[in-house]
């Protein structure tokens, strides 16, 4: 049984581990962007403060009850033994229809803290996805650099090699030299840019950039003709929905809130006239019924229908922007798949032309100038190559951050 045990436990271990792996590396990097954002405490605060409302509204008085304590006497003037206490107790009451409303507007507030946790986490998502691939993108621009550096110094030796012997000009020699210069100062530029990069993608996360950056897989698309979906299919559209319905409901707390809340009071009384008569004791009831200001329920009615009014408006332009951003990066998403395929076929066929270009000058049949124009244009493809691979890749991530989808 023990065996068994054992092997369970480490075979859960070994799922865990998997999973782990499995979770693409940009999921990881949202974590944890998302534990270092600073808005993040602030949500769980407001969220917090909801619950609090909903306690509130489910009570079974508006306020907290109040107490208060009377003693009178003659001992000033007279002094005749009149005394007289009096404790009374006071809570307030809820307005007809004033509680359902209260908690109604407790839970939308509830709702809108959560969909704006949504929201915000996909506001980071975009923000983290730019940063991801302007470093795959400097990362990238590194290796190429360094790559044309390294074929330069060896193409250079080669040509002292043969100019030494007398088989190529000084000329050449110097073309070599200034190739070296130029991919070196390459080399420089791209070191300073990935710095760059890391640094920004290092302040989201707090921690080192992954070595592997993982490509995300293009979320599903349906027709431009057709509305993008539901307020509950993207975080956006819900936060802009839920900010909607809750001003809605303190719309419908101020009409049921046209006045203060009544008071209904306890009062108990414990008296005598003098020193002769023994205490007597009176219970009482009291009631108060504030009256309604005109005035201040249009203030606290209006108030609330301008909130309400532009929470409309909002959720209107937010359907639309939403919709647009999809289309576009949709579009751009196609525009780049071309432009991928194009970049491919480029780089074949400068691959092969600079392979029979080094394969003529080694044999003398060509000059070192044309050699190094078909190089440059052979590193030109493999870097627009390299360039449109990554933004495929970015096109991607760009309309998932369009419809909604975190890596």
């Amino acid at each position: 049984m023990l065996i068994c045990i054992a092997s369970l436990v480490f075979s859960l271990f070994g799922y865990a581990a998997d999973a782990q792996s499995a979770r693409s590396s940009l999921a990881l990097a949202l974590e944890q962007a998302w534990r270092l954002h600073p808005q993040a405490a602030a949500l769980d605060s407001r969220e917090a403060e909801a619950r609090a409302t909903q306690s509130v509204a489910a009570g079974l008085i508006p306020e907290p009850g109040s107490v208060s304590i009377a003693s009178r006497n003659d001992r000033l003037n007279r002094n005749l033994g009149k005394q007289e206490y009096e404790v009374e107790l006071t809570a307030p009451l809820w307005l007809p229809g004033q509680k359902a409303a209260r908690e109604a507007e407790a839970l939308s507030r509830i709702d809108e803290a959560a969909a704006k946790r949504a929201a915000l986490r996909l506001e980071l998502a975009g923000v983290l996805r730019e940063g991801w691939w302007t470093l795959a993108a400097a990362r990238n621009a590194g290796i190429l650099a360094a790559r044309r550096l390294e074929t330069a110094r060896a193409l250079e030796a080669d040509v002292r090699r043969r100019y030494k012997v007398g088989e190529l000009s000084r000329i050449d020699a110097n073309l070599a030299q200034a190739e070296v210069h130029a991919a070196g100062a390459e080399l420089i530029e791209a070191e300073a840019t990935l710095l760059e990069a890391e640094q920004t993608l290092r302040t989201l996360t707090g921690a080192a950039p992954p070595t592997n950056m993982d490509e995300e897989a293009p979320a599903t698309w349906r027709s431009p003709d057709a509305t993008l979906a539901t307020p509950e299919a993207h975080p956006l559209l819900a936060a802009a929905a839920a900010a909607a319905r809750s001003a809605r409901a303190r719309v419908t707390v101020a009409d049921e809130s046209r006045r203060a809340a009544p008071e209904m009071a306890l009062r108990v009384v414990r008296e005598r006239t003098d020193f002769a008569e023994t205490y007597g004791n009176s219970v009482g009831v009291r009631l108060k019924i504030p009256f309604s200001s005109g005035a201040q329920v249009r203030r606290e009615t209006s108030a609330a229908q301008a909130d309400a009014a532009q929470a409309d408006a909002e959720m209107l332009r937010t359907q639309t922007r939403v919709q647009l951003d999809a289309e576009r990066a949709q579009r751009a998403l196609h525009a780049s798949e071309r432009q991928f395929a194009l970049a491919l076929e480029r780089r074949e066929l400068s691959t092969e032309n600079l392979r029979l270009s080094e394969k003529a000058f080694s044999l003398g049949e060509s000059d070192l100038a044309t050699l190094l124009r078909i190089r440059a244009a052979a590193f030109d493809a493999e870097a627009f190559h390299a360039r449109q691979r990554l933004a495929r890749a970015a096109a991607i991530s760009r309309l998932n951050q369009a419809l909604g989808v975190l890596p």
